[in-house]
């Protein structure tokens, strides 16, 4: 026996069966889809209908919204921040801010400004401008003697 000799035993995958092929065939005349009416026609769209009762979708209460004020921030750790400055993709010695960041390739997009977050180590003394920062990264930058300015 060989690899390409390899194949199922007769009758293991049952062939599909073709529908609309005559009343002998027990799949004839309607083809499957019951008697007349929207269902036995194509592009059938009835997701959600009940047939009269009222859908889970209108039965269920509605909860929570969405804020469309809400301002979304690009998100940026210490240890990225260190990285980038340890591959010499920027500058400690400048301002570190949004521009800095795009073309450094730290973040791919501002948003609506930079959020700075302690996570990871930071030793270089940076003096960056963002639009906001948590406790503990600000802390960690003044640690290692630089400056976090929050631009309104």
């Amino acid at each position: 026996m060989k690899l390409n000799e390899i194949r199922d035993n007769d009758g293991a995958r049952k062939g599909r069966m073709r529908i609309c092929r005559g009343i002998g065939s027990g799949k004839g005349k309607t083809g499957g889809r019951g008697g007349k009416g929207q269902t036995a026609r194509t592009g059938v769209a009835i997701n959600g209908f009940e047939g009269g009762q009222m859908p889970i979708y209108r039965r269920m209460p509605k909860r929570g919204f969405k804020n469309i004020f809400a301002l979304k921030y690009a998100e940026v750790n210490l240890g990225r921040l260190q990285a980038a400055i340890d591959k010499g993709i920027l500058n400690a010695a400048e301002e570190i801010n949004a521009e800095a960041l795009i073309s450094a390739g730290v973040v791919k997009s501002a948003f609506d400004g930079i959020r700075l977050l302690g996570d990871g180590e930071l030793t270089a003394k940076v003096t960056i401008k963002v639009a906001g920062s948590t406790a503990s990264a600000k802390e960690a930058v003044e640690k290692a003697g630089g400056k976090v300015i929050i631009a309104e």
